[in-house]
């Protein structure tokens, strides 16, 4: 083995590192910024992050917004029939 072909395997490897590296780091991102956000569906962001690993990233956008949302933890307003049945 020359010395190209020594450091084209280092590039390969820090290459294929580098790409497991990144995609392990997008499955997480979901999930960390839910439990940064104190989020209450936390758990599941964290595992549909980690699902769309297995699907090729399609519905990752979605599972990210969905770690963004900000869910109400009361009802914004009743309406007069619902305080009527009350």
């Amino acid at each position: 083995m020359s010395g190209l072909d020594i450091f084209a395997w280092i590039v390969l490897v820090v290459l294929a590192a580098s790409t497991i590296f990144v995609i392990v780091f997008m499955a997480m991102l979901p999930g960390m910024v839910a439990r940064r956000r104190n989020h209450p569906w936390a758990d599941a962001v964290a595992v549909g992050g980690w699902v769309t690993l297995f699907l090729g990233f399609v519905l990752w956008p979605i599972v990210l917004i969905w770690a963004y949302v900000d869910v109400p933890s009361v009802p914004v307003r009743r309406s007069a029939e619902q305080e009527a049945a009350r």
